[in-house]
Formats: structure tokens, C-alpha cells, sequence
């Protein structure tokens, strides 16, 4: 549907590959599966789903497309639910283990962030999802400095992003203005970050990246404008924490780090300096 953001996918291939996507990264699709399909439109990709024998849980808003749906799939002995809901908001399933979709280009960033949140729960093994081209650059940091930001750092820390083919336009119906990318999502654990507070890194990076032709030694020395929203957080704690991090005031980490952008930081240096600012 136009007005939710919707082009549904046409190409087979693209279908085919988006399941072959997680048999390549080691978690193959079949009866043990449940799969997580956002905004199924045709069911062309359900079909598919449903093929291997796994489980789908369907979220779709659209009530014509889940009239469709019912049309199509109601009288198939098949294990499929519908469930008519926003895949932003709604509650989903339990014990999903791939999240399988051609995603609305408007709701990528909640979706994303819904998938790194779901992961914490610890059955999803594997994502393949279709994203606007850009927004998948951004996400895997695809051309350093350009596409590092607080997106990508999110990831980071909790995935390997691998991207895969390009789609182009042609490929949809109605066809959008911009090429879309396959790309796998593995989430991976990495024992350096496990105590690493989530919100505090998103907030940092969002805060340092808002300005990020500034040196993190002015970043730094203000605190994020909402630093009050995180649990136990002030303004006074974060400049208490930020005095003294750093080498040459006796703290843990590299004083040059101060005179570098944004942008020059790795997600491994990111993840030490939240750390650093968390006291850990």
C-alpha cells in the first residue's frame, strides 16, 4: 500500500536470495524455524517462507493486505499467522529465530532498533531484510568516514553486517525512487562490550555525531541535552566522569583521542570510551 510505504517485491530472485541469505551465514530455514515477516503486502515472500516448513508470524497493519492474505493462504494446510498489527509498537512474537522481511522504507530506523532490542532475548540467530540502498550503507559503514555514524556504531555492537546484492527499482510494484539492498543481520557477541550500556552508547554517539566536524575534547565537555532520560544520569555526573578519563589527567584512555573527530574513531574505540565515561 502507497500510503504505508509499501512496494511489494515482484523479482523471484530477490525472494530466493533473501532465504538463501541465511543459509549462507549458517542458519538455514526449516521446520525448527519461526520466522518474523514485517508488512508480507502479496504474500509472494510468505509463500516462500512457508515453503521451507517453517513457522511465519505475519505482522501486517493493512487491512486489505490481510484480507489478501486470508484469501490466499486460509486454505492451506500451513504454519502461518497473521497478525494485524504495527510492527513498530505491537509486542512480537516469542522465540522468533529470523527475521525475514522486505521492510517500508519509512520505518526502517524503529525496525532496526526493535531487531537490536529483540536480540537481547537470545533466540534470534538471523536477519535478512530489504533496505533503501543508502540506509544499508549507513547501517554496515559501508565507506568510512561518510558512512560511520551512530547508526552503524549501534550495529556494531551487537551484529556483523553483510551486505548483499543491490535491487533496483524495477524489481517492485509500484516502484520506488530509489534502489534497495539485501542484508544479512548475525548477531555476535563481543565479551570486551558485555558490560557496555546500550542507551548511554546511543546517546554519546548520537550526541558527538550531531556536530561531528567538532573535536571530541569540545563534544565532551558538555553532556548530551538529554542525558537525564538514562537512569542515574545527570549533568554533574557526566562532567565528573569525563574529568580525568583521559591519559594525561591520569585516566585510562589516549589524551589525543580529544583532538580527533568523530568520525576517526573506531567501534572498538567508541565501545572503550562509553566504557570509560560509564566508569568500567
Amino acid at each position: 500500500m502507497k500510503a504505508l510505504g509499501q512496494h511489494y517485491l515482484l523479482d523471484d530472485s530477490v525472494i530466493v536470495r533473501s532465504i538463501d541469505l541465511v543459509s549462507d551465514n549458517g542458519a538455514p530455514l526449516g521446520p525448527g524455524s519461526h520466522v518474523l515477516e514485517i508488512g508480507p503486502g502479496s504474500g509472494a515472500l510468505t509463500l516462500a517462507l512457508l515453503r521451507t516448513g517453517a513457522r511465519v508470524s505475519a505482522l501486517e497493519i493493512d487491512e486489505s493486505s490481510v484480507e489478501h492474505l486470508e484469501r490466499v493462504f486460509g486454505g492451506i494446510d500451513c504454519d502461518l499467522e497473521v497478525i494485524v498489527a504495527d510492527a513498530v509498537s505491537a509486542k512480537w512474537p516469542e522465540g522468533v529465530t529470523h527475521v525475514i522481511s522486505n521492510i517500508p522504507y519509512q520505518i526502517s530506523s524503529p525496525i532496526i532498533e526493535r531487531i537490536c532490542n529483540y536480540s537481547d532475548h537470545g533466540s534470534l540467530i538471523s536477519v535478512a531484510i530489504l533496505l533503501q540502498d543508502e540506509f544499508a550503507s549507513r547501517l554496515s559503514m559501508e565507506i568510512p568516514p561518510y558512512d560511520v555514524g551512530p547508526l552503524g556504531l549501534r550495529m556494531w555492537i551487537d551484529f556483523d553486517v553483510i551486505l548483499d546484492r543491490k535491487v533496483p527499482m524495477s524489481s517492485f510494484r509500484p516502484q520506488p525512487r530509489v534502489n534497495s539492498r539485501l542484508v544479512a543481520l548475525s548477531p555476535i557477541f563481543r565479551q570486551e562490550f558485555v558490560e557496555l550500556d546500550r542507551g548511554l552508547f546511543k546517546m554519546v554517539t548520537k550526541h558527538c555525531f550531531s556536530h561531528r566536524r567538532r573535536k571530541l575534547r569540545t563534544l565532551l565537555s558538555k553532556p548530551p541535552s538529554r542525558i537525564s532520560r538514562l537512569k542515574d544520569w545527570h549533568k554533574e555526573r557526566w562532567i565528573d566522569a569525563v574529568s580525568g578519563m583521559f591519559v594525561s589527567e591520569g585516566g585510562k584512555l589516549p589524551s589525543g583521542w580529544l583532538d580527533l573527530r568523530p568520525e576517526n574513531l573506531s567501534p572498538e574505540q567508541w565501545g572503550e570510551l562509553v566504557l570509560g565515561i560509564s566508569g568500567i
